[in-house]
């Protein structure tokens, strides 16, 4: 699956900075402040055609017994879960103590990390990265994450590295001659996926919400028999089965780590393989727990895979031996907390006794069939002419904005692209409008629907307005006409 990229370093050395450039967002808190970010921070980004999951870590002070211990096991665990570590240092500050107690510490623990010197911008980047080599470290990398310079390049370093460090790692496991399948490339990657047959599904959810029983009902079976292919996935075990006739490869996110990987506290719950197991799924089943209620690691999950775009089935277990009075609690409290993914189907079920588990897979493959939606572009074009006539666009400085028409831009998740002119203006209430009428008028259900706005260009902006000898001298005659 795709690599696992941890940063490191001291306190406001960037760290932050570079995995919101690397994820495109704003989710890490960025402020001249040492010490702001405090746990893990995880991402999905994408660099040309390399894609990867990025884990923004709390600074190292490197100072052994006074630094901050919690800090430092999130720090720890995110180094265990890594493929790769990014270990960033100041250039403005130069090498400091603390850098050099830090890179002991990834000595000591076996871990090759890529020494990155950070806020180069200004700065000769040869100069001040030429202290950085008496941490022997290997290769240094100058970047200015604050400005997004050398942050390309950094990724090609780091995709030929892993790609090195995944044949190495083969080798020594005795499979060499499956090293040639353990590529990077994304075709590569969706040519495996590809060999699993008919509809993937991931369960995720937050531990002890039923998943595992979920797992072996949908089975049949009271465990969970699979093989773990190498090429296709570390840390996730795919189950194809087959019902009904369709055929079905479900994730199970309880995958076997690697000896090499495996850290003395083993989490039960890895944002790591769930992020793996959602970007390898086209479904999406989220268990959530009934007698709980919806947490706030739900609501986190549920953010991930709306942000990944892949269709969703909401499942909410231990349904059975609650009171009709709690039963009708919970349902008021999902239905005011879940109305924004109202898109999705919400199935009450009881793993144990199996209750509504078969309605899942029916679910799914209704989910499966919207987010891959073929339409065509007069079609589209007719409901847009159709919504436009039915509530048209607001005005813009006196002026109607025209949308002329509309075409698919993708699948999983649907992408209706639609053109006009002035659609920057087009106000967020008008295009939740236009969403709500595709998805209603398509029959999608659980996918989520993105719409991308293009406006077309003016062929006469920024253009003089130049005047032919006539009609400089037909002005003339009409200024002096206004002047009399």
């Amino acid at each position: 699956m795709i690599p696992v990229i941890a940063l490191v370093g001291r306190p406001n050395v960037g760290k932050s900075t570079l995995f919101n450039q690397l994820t495109r967002s704003r989710d890490a808190l960025v402020a001249d402040v040492a010490g702001l970010t405090r746990d893990r921070q995880y991402g999905i980004g994408k660099v040309g055609d390399f894609p990867y999951l990025v884990v923004d870590t709390g600074g190292l002070s490197g100072e052994g017994a006074e630094m901050d211990r919690a800090m430092a096991e999130q720090t720890q665990r995110a180094v265990a879960e890594a493929d790769h570590v990014l270990f960033l240092v100041d250039a403005r500050d130069g090498l400091t103590p603390q850098d050099q107690a830090i890179a002991d510490q990834l000595r000591s623990a076996g871990v090759k990390a890529r020494v990155v010197v950070n806020k180069t911008d200004g700065l000769d980047a040869d100069a001040v990265s030429a202290e950085f080599y008496t941490l022997g470290m290997g290769e240094i990398t100058s970047i200015a994450a604050a400005h997004g310079r050398g942050i390309k390049g950094l990724m090609q370093k780091v995709r030929r590295a892993v790609a090195a460090e995944r044949r190495e790692a083969e080798a020594a496991e005795g499979a060499a001659e499956e090293v040639a399948e353990d590529g990077l490339d994304e075709a590569s990657q969706q040519a495996a996926l590809d060999d699993w047959p008919g509809i993937r599904v991931a369960i995720v959810g937050r531990p002890n919400v039923g998943k595992s029983t979920l797992v072996n009902r949908i089975l049949g079976d009271e465990r969970v028999v699979a093989t773990d292919v190498a090429g296709t996935t570390r840390d996730s075990i795919f189950v194809p089965f087959s019902r009904d006739g369709q055929d079905y490869t479900l994730i199970d996110t309880a995958g076997v780590r690697r000896r090499a990987r495996v850290h003395e506290v083993i989490e039960k719950f890895s944002v790591i393989k769930t992020l793996q197991a959602i970007e390898a799924a086209h479904v999406v089943i989220l268990v959530m727990d009934a007698q709980a209620g919806l947490s706030e690691q739900d609501a986190h999950l549920l953010g991930l895979v709306i942000d990944s775009g892949r269709a969703l089935v909401l499942a909410v277990n231990k349904w059975d031996g609650m009171a009709p009075e709690e039963r009708e609690r919970v349902r008021d409290d999902l239905d005011r907390r879940l109305g924004f993914v109202n898109f999705a189907r919400l199935r009450l079920i009881s793993a144990l006794h199996g209750t509504n588990v078969g309605h899942l897979l029916e679910d799914v493959q209704e989910a499966h069939t919207s987010a891959f939606a073929k339409v065509s572009t007069p079609e589209l074009t007719r409901l847009l002419e159709s919504a436009v006539a039915e509530h048209a666009p607001p005005l813009v400085s006196g002026r109607r904005i025209k949308l002329r028409y509309a075409h698919q831009g993708g699948q999983n998740p649907p992408v209706i692209v639609i053109h006009g002119n002035q659609t920057d203006a087009l106000p967020g209430s008008y295009k939740r409008y236009l969403e709500n009428f595709f998805r209603k008028h398509l029959g999608l259900v659980g996918t989520p629907l993105r719409m991308e706005f293009r406006s077309g260009r003016n062929p006469y902006a920024g253009r003089r307005n130049i005047l032919t000898p006539r009609q400089q001298r037909k002005r003339k005659r009409m200024m002096r006409h206004v002047r009399r």
